[in-house]
């Protein structure tokens, strides 16, 4: 059965990681898919692989945002589905504490993470309420449910993202829109940034990155790590017609983290 036949859908930061796993999910299960990312080239190659639409994107940009949903009207006359998936952890070489973290960081990480997703939003209600309603799926973070002292930014652009899909589902649901916006919160998943982040964390605490991320699998109560399509089977539940009366939930898919900490 194919859950999402023919629907149009944008999913931010596809290049790889999760997002491209989200595409490729989507794309098994008959969406038209237009991907985004920054980086062009990784972009048009996993466009090409997927055989997708590729639009170089900034999504801390207004402007990005207003040319993305013109080339989507344009090229398919709709959206259905929205995922904001475009995220960044912030300058490697930068202090992540609550203390010694710098302005210019904290605001960076807030523009792409934070203000991205808010503009995602914003310049896609308008078109995808006139294809008849949709969903709109943000991508947050299980650093938004615990405390992230060693990612602070991070952590609280992400808890931002879950209070502001909150909001865009009551109004989506109170205008007649019949857009529903919801938020997955990943854990531990293996993607570049993941291992980027391990690496740096590995160092710091002067341990190699197979102990670093053998501790850190040991606090994960079903004992692994998760892939990109773990998530992505989720996005996909929440885009399609299955979670057509789902709209403003928080929905964690961490192998059970949260509830350990």
């Amino acid at each position: 059965m194919k859950r999402v036949e023919g629907r149009v859908a944008l999913v931010t930061g596809a290049a790889q990681g999760i997002g491209l796993a989200v595409a490729q999910r989507l794309k098994e299960e008959g969406a038209i898919v237009v991907m985004s990312d920054l980086n062009a080239a990784a972009l048009q190659e996993a466009a090409r692989r997927l055989d997708a639409d590729a639009i170089v994107q900034d999504v801390a940009s207004e402007q990005g945002w207003i040319d993305t949903m013109r080339s989507i009207r344009e090229a398919h006359g709709a959206l259905h589905i929205l995922v904001n998936n475009a995220g960044i952890e912030g300058d490697p070489s930068a202090p992540k504490d609550p203390q010694g973290a710098p302005l210019t960081d904290w605001n960076k990480i807030f523009t792409v993470n934070s203000a991205g997703v808010f503009l995602a939003c914003k310049h896609a209600i308008t078109l995808m309420s006139e294809s008849g309603g949709g969903s709109i799926v943000n991508v947050s973070s299980i650093a938004s449910l615990v405390p992230t002292p060693f990612l602070t930014a991070y952590g609280a652009a992400k808890a931002s993202v879950q209070h502001l899909t909150q909001s865009v589902a009551l109004h989506c649901a109170t205008s007649g829109y019949r857009i529903r916006c919801n938020s997955v919160h990943p854990g531990q998943a293996r993607t570049p940034m993941l291992e980027a982040l391990f690496e740096r964390m590995a160092r710091q605490a002067g341990a190699s990155v197979e102990q670093f991320t053998a501790a850190f699998v040991a606090q994960i109560p079903m004992g692994s790590l998760q892939e990109p399509e773990d998530v992505a089977n989720l996005v996909l539940f929440l885009a399609s017609d299955e979670a057509r009366y789902i709209t403003g939930q928080a929905i964690a898919c961490d192998g059970g983290y949260v509830l350990a900490h």
